[in-house]
């Protein structure tokens, strides 16, 4: 696992192509920890100059908003980031396709879309690292399963995992698993707010306090995963530890047995999995078809 960023990137040039919630996490993190000049990040998306200068304002970053300045950004690009909508992926790389050089760096958190299918829609066998991070990487407590091309030079990787360093940790995985990192850390923080709000929504139907709910919840789930991370424990064991034989919170343990807690959350992970290969099957019909290459000619 990586934790601290140790490579600076004073001498490279990064282009975010997608300008959404994750992008915004990773330049926050990027420009906090001043692994870059913001000078030389450039940020561009279809249409939204409003989140344009947004970004622009909160980051010093540039912001390309004409097709003129993209294509200049792009080209001039060591590592062009890929924050696109999975929907738009295809399209987006044919029209990346004449622009990039082999040399450049293409990192994408697409979720679904896989090492072979960027290389269909860009040719030439180029250095790809598909990653796979979270919504806490805002915060800087991100998870983040990383994959590499055989392209990918030694310098490249210490750059992708200075990157993410800078917004939580990082484990570089063979690619057929990003669909378990998709599964266990991708979607892993919604998992979490699901149940926080079956324990809010518990607590304020015993007569608790909207606030007093919430904020039980909030650090009941905070401290269980810092006794996780601190005491280097299995869950198994510290549930095992606070959970007195006839008590109070094997009672709770039991009716979530019944209502086969541990079984759903497997499936649901399982299925979140699935449903990433899903759309990658998608995006990579996509990449293949004839018919739509010509379509995005003709437009």
């Amino acid at each position: 696992m990586n934790e601290h960023p140790s490579t600076r990137l004073d001498n490279v040039n990064i282009a975010f192509f997608g300008a959404g919630a994750m992008v915004e996490a990773i330049l926050r993190g990027v420009v906090d920890a001043r692994l870059v000049d913001p000078a030389r990040v450039t940020v561009m998306n279809r249409q939204n100059a409003e989140r344009l200068a947004s970004l622009r304002q909160r980051y010093g970053v540039v912001t390309a908003a004409d097709e003129e300045a993209r294509q200049e950004a792009l080209r001039g690009a060591d590592m062009i980031v890929l924050g696109m909508k999975p929907k738009d992926a295809a399209a987006a790389l044919r029209m990346l396709a004449p622009i990039l050089s082999p040399r450049q760096l293409i990192l994408s958190f697409i979720a679904g879309l896989s090492i072979s299918t960027i290389d269909t829609l860009l040719g030439d066998n180029r250095p790809i690292a598909r990653t796979m991070p979270n919504t806490s990487s805002t915060i800087g407590l991100g998870a983040t399963g990383i994959s590499y091309s055989p392209a990918v030079t030694p310098a490249q990787r210490s750059q992708v995992e200075a990157i993410f360093a800078a917004v939580g940790i990082s484990a570089v995985v063979d690619e057929p698993l990003i669909e378990a990192v998709n599964g266990v850390s991708g979607s892993g923080p919604a998992y979490v707010y699901y149940l926080m709000e079956a324990m809010i929504a518990a607590g304020q139907q015993m007569g608790l306090t909207p606030e007093a709910a919430r904020e039980l919840t909030v650090q009941t789930v905070r401290g269980a995963a810092e006794m996780v991370r601190q005491t280097g424990e299995d869950p198994t064991e510290l549930r095992r530890k606070v959970t007195s034989p006839g008590g109070t919170t094997q009672a709770a343990i039991e009716t979530l047995d019944s209502f086969r807690f541990q079984e759903g959350m497997q499936a649901a992970i399982v299925h979140c999995a699935e449903r990433a290969r899903e759309m990658g099957e998608a995006i990579r019909r996509e990449a293949s078809s004839p018919g739509s290459h010509d379509n995005e000619q003709r437009k």
